[in-house]
């Protein structure tokens, strides 16, 4: 076995999840959705994305097989982000789910670029080295920075729907919905300009941990129907999954509370 941290052993248990669930659903998990119908092949992509989760997320666990299945996890992922997330950014660029949508996808990528980043096998660190050592891990932390801020926007541009999720014994129900858009925002803002980066990308995971066991948890435990609903709630696990990851890469930065 070959686990670096706890975040790695969740991010790679997620993966191991979320490729069964696609062979068993016969369709994309919510990491690998959309996916138009129009696209050729369409359900040969099924497989090929539920046999990727499931043998890298098994493959990150051993010695022998951690570099190659981060380096191709890492690459469909980027490739994923690219055809299917940003592509939508560029026909719509002016509503807020296809900025959403390109951050989800966005956090996933940060994760497996930290995973690629600390196995970078020989010929890439030759070939390759801007995106692997300790540059890599500059790359994913700043990609995962950014991907902050749409989640954060987001809060302002579906307040309500926002609002709505916030568990009824909290009380102020739009404080929350206003004070976590903020969070979101601030965390993105330190990580980018490296303010209390490692401060604001473990309370991000912390942030999107408590989103998953306090709104969908109790949602889906309910009994839930809502094919949207329970969508949501295995995004949000890997979302907090790959966040984890990323903050783990801290682990050997500065202290919390930098003098």
């Amino acid at each position: 076995m070959r686990i670096r941290s706890v975040g790695h052993a969740v991010f790679a248990a997620t993966m191991v999840a979320l490729g069964i669930l696609s062979f068993v659903k016969g369709d994309f998990t919510p990491v690998w959705a959309p996916v138009p119908k129009i696209v050729p092949a369409r359900e040969l992509l099924v497989w090929l994305c539920a046999g990727v989760s499931l043998a890298c997320g098994i493959g990150l666990l051993f010695r022998r097989s951690a570099a190659t299945a981060a380096r191709a996890l890492f690459a469909l992922l980027v490739l994923w982000w690219l055809l299917f997330r940003l592509s939508q950014i560029f026909r719509a660029p002016a509503t807020q789910d296809p900025w959403s949508g390109a951050a989800e996808t966005a956090v996933m990528v940060a994760a497996a670029w930290v995973l690629y980043a600390w196995f970078t096998p020989e010929w890439d660190r030759r070939h390759l080295g801007f995106a692997t050592g300790d540059r890599g891990l500059r790359g994913a932390r700043m990609f995962y920075g950014l991907a902050l801020i749409p989640f954060g926007i987001a809060h302002f541009t579906y307040l309500k729907e926002t609002a709505s999720l916030v568990p009824s014994w909290l009380p102020v129900h739009l404080f929350w919905a206003y004070f976590f858009g903020c969070t979101f925002l601030a965390a993105g803002a330190a990580i980018l300009i490296g303010v209390y980066a490692r401060l604001a990308a473990a309370l991000s995971a912390v942030q999107l941990g408590l989103f998953t066991l306090l709104v969908w948890v109790p949602i889906v435990a309910a009994g839930s129907k809502s094919r949207f609903q329970w969508s949501e709630a295995i995004l949000s696990c890997a979302l907090t999954a790959g966040a984890w990851l990323v903050a783990d890469s801290y682990r050997h930065s500065a202290d919390l509370f930098p003098k």
